[in-house]
């Protein structure tokens, strides 16, 4: 609990400006990950498990389930809410609050650290190319609180219940895992592939919507 107290002491003091980092995102991730033991975890021990890089890396930690195609119960609620609830406070810049229903809420580890392992797999790809660039969209009170505002909107695409159509997960869950980086690593270009995401989600729910009324229209059609 004492090590929960102090991440978000120092999410709150870093929301200005997040502390740059030489470490691989890769590295920290799979560091967290050997640190779950146990039947089960729930989000409150990655949290304190997480390290001093708070609750930004935590977003990056919660999309990895969502690159894969695989399903654990319970993970897009528990992810989903929490990613959700970070990027509002990182919005606002407070202290982010997370209820204990979602803190609590246990997951299988011997399902869920597999998929994590392989998520951080996908994520070494990304590590050679990440350096500090691009600051403007990485630096700073305002652009953080923007970022804060694309991660909570990419948090709500990935909650829609859309799970059963493909790349619905994945394409918010790669748009918060680029952003996530890229605001830790001061990674600008990441960012903006991160807003790219974003929009091609966009696109791609609005292409599956005309899909489906033109179809609907045509079944109308083809009764009348």
């Amino acid at each position: 609990m004492l090590q929960c107290i102090i991440n978000m002491g120092c999410f709150m003091r870093d929301l200005a400006g997040i502390n740059d980092t030489s470490e691989k995102i890769s590295d920290m991730l799979t560091h967290t990950i050997t640190l779950i033991d146990g039947k089960s975890v729930t989000l409150r021990d990655l949290i304190g498990r997480i390290g001093e890089q708070g609750f930004l890396l935590l977003c990056a930690l919660l999309t990895l389930p969502f690159l894969l195609p695989v399903s654990i119960p319970g993970v897009s609620t528990v992810f989903g809410v929490a990613i959700l609830l970070i990027s509002l406070a990182i919005t606002l810049n407070r202290l982010p609050w997370l209820p204990s229903q979602i803190l609590d809420r246990e997951l299988e580890a011997d399902k869920l650290i597999p998929v994590l392992e392989r998520g951080v797999k996908i994520v070494s790809r990304i590590d050679p190319y990440v350096q500090p660039r691009l600051l403007m969209f990485s630096t700073g009170t305002v652009i953080n609180r923007f970022n804060g505002a694309v991660l909570m909107f990419s948090a709500l695409l990935l909650m829609l219940p859309l799970g059963f159509i493909p790349f619905s997960n994945t394409l918010p869950g790669v748009a918060i895992l680029l952003m996530s980086i890229g605001m830790v690593q001061r990674d600008g270009a990441l960012v903006v592939a991160g807003y790219s995401f974003v929009i091609a989600t966009l696109v791609y729910f609005g292409v599956l919507a005309y899909a489906a009324l033109s179809a609907g229209q045509g079944l109308s059609s083809l009764i009348s």
